[in-house]
């Protein structure tokens, strides 16, 4: 097989929540218990650390990550979904696992797993958590998929679990209450094992409190220890941070989001620092300013062009989008130019009653199935008073923006990590469409 045939085997029989949705969620894990006793238990072989939340578990997977890797472990590091290629959910060091890998990961354990029908996600985390013991890695940061009590990546015993903040996303599978959702992603609570808590609501708090002390498990509010003394957006992009610990503290991640994400690792650095793993003040400093370089963290406020400016980010539910608009309203334009599009299971009135009225839409459509399609989307925004055409891809709609846009103008593309997705794969492919 070719890994371009090794993919569409996994794509085609394994149905991926990415591409299909519900159809592709399985509860329970019985599949993930069978998969990991068939490896020999893999998980246990390297110390992890555990991250959930709503939103910013990516960004705060991918820092912690960098600042490992500046300490000299070798790091893992398992997020989803991916944007351009799969392999970027499961890196060592920053570098995908290589395409032979993937192939011979297939191959080999085929027949094993064929009778059993896991999910994507079942199949892909039982592949990275053996590449990663085979790859004997010193420690692996895992992304937790969705919620936490039954995902399946939660049969690891981490040094550390981290939930960052929760808000309303997939109701369908975690309950259409805060606290319904808070005591999902609280699943991931060990016993004994310190948990670093990001943002509470007076819904949330008191559910990661009685978990906590059910497990007997040490709990931290980043909230109430507040290491983040300020955060002061820098010209070229990211942040500039105070905090008790390292004062000057370069960010290159620039979303308004990332000041809720720094304050949550900066109280999760001692707890680990006390669980033995050791790290100087200048890896702190390494893995802050170079996290994109340092693991290929893709779509977060980032910048991709000048003149107009260029600026995607995958934020795509009603806690993300909110930190989106208010740095568009600071952004310094003549005219806003946003290309958006969304999947069909999110809160979208919730999330287009946000948005700037005072932009010029061009309505879109990922290339995945769970894609609202424009016309719809369209319709729905008019609704909430956002006018705009529609364009049957992501990469159409950037053209025509392109076209109208003026030198001072801010073309913004996103509302969904898909569409992001679909503008990374397009740049990539053709370098001239992005100047």
């Amino acid at each position: 097989m070719t890994y371009q045939e090794t993919l569409n085997y996994l794509f085609d029989s394994a149905p991926m929540f990415q591409q299909v949705g519900k159809a592709a969620y399985k509860e329970g894990l019985e599949n993930t218990n069978l998969l990991d006793e068939h490896f020999g238990h893999p998980h246990r072989k390297f110390r992890t650390i555990h991250i959930a939340g709503t939103n910013g578990k990516g960004s705060c997977s991918h820092t912690l990550a960098a600042i490992l890797q500046s300490a000299g472990y070798k790091t893992g590091l398992y997020t989803s979904p991916h944007l351009i290629d799969f392999r970027e959910r499961i890196r060592i060091n920053g570098k995908p696992i290589p395409e032979e890998e993937v192939i011979r990961f297939v191959e080999k354990e085929r027949s094993f797993f064929e009778p059993l029908h896991p999910s994507f996600f079942e199949l892909t985390t039982a592949m990275a958590f053996n590449y990663f013991a085979e790859q004997q890695v010193d420690i692996a940061v895992i992304e937790v998929g969705l919620g936490g009590r039954l995902d399946c990546t939660n049969i690891i015993v981490p040094e550390l679990s981290i939930i960052t903040n929760i808000s309303m996303d997939h109701m369908q599978f975690l309950g259409n209450t805060l606290d319904k959702i808070a005591a999902e992603k609280a699943g991931i609570i060990k016993p004994g094992i310190p948990v670093v808590i990001g943002e509470t609501t007076p819904e949330t708090r008191p559910v990661f409190l009685a978990k906590a002390h059910e497990k007997n498990a040490p709990i931290h509010f980043a909230e109430d220890i507040h290491p983040l003394l300020s955060a002061l957006p820098q010209a070229g992009g990211g942040f500039l941070y105070q905090t008790s610990d390292y004062p000057d503290l370069q960010g290159q991640l620039g979303g308004f989001c990332q000041e809720k994400n720094t304050n949550t690792l900066l109280t999760a650095l001692p707890v680990l620092h006390e669980r033995g793993i050791r790290f100087t003040e200048s890896d702190v400093r390494k893995g802050f300013a170079h996290v994109c370089e340092l693991t290929g963290l893709m779509g977060r406020w980032q910048r991709l062009g000048e003149h107009p400016t260029l600026i995607c980010d995958t934020g795509h539910n009603v806690g993300g989008i909110q930190y989106i608009v208010e740095q568009l309203r600071q952004q310094p334009c003549d005219t806003l130019r946003i290309v958006f599009g969304m999947v069909n299971d999110k809160d979208i009135n919730g999330v287009l009653e946000l948005l700037p009225r005072q932009a010029v839409y061009y309505f879109t459509q990922a290339s995945v199935k769970r894609a609202m399609p424009a016309h719809d989307l369209q319709a729905l925004a008019a609704s909430h008073g956002l006018d705009g055409r529609c364009y049957d891809s992501v990469e159409t709609a950037l053209r025509q923006a392109q076209e109208e846009a003026g030198a001072n103008d801010c073309l913004f593309v996103g509302g969904s990590s898909f569409i992001v997705a679909d503008l990374l794969t397009a740049l990539q492919g053709n370098r001239a469409f992005s100047e």
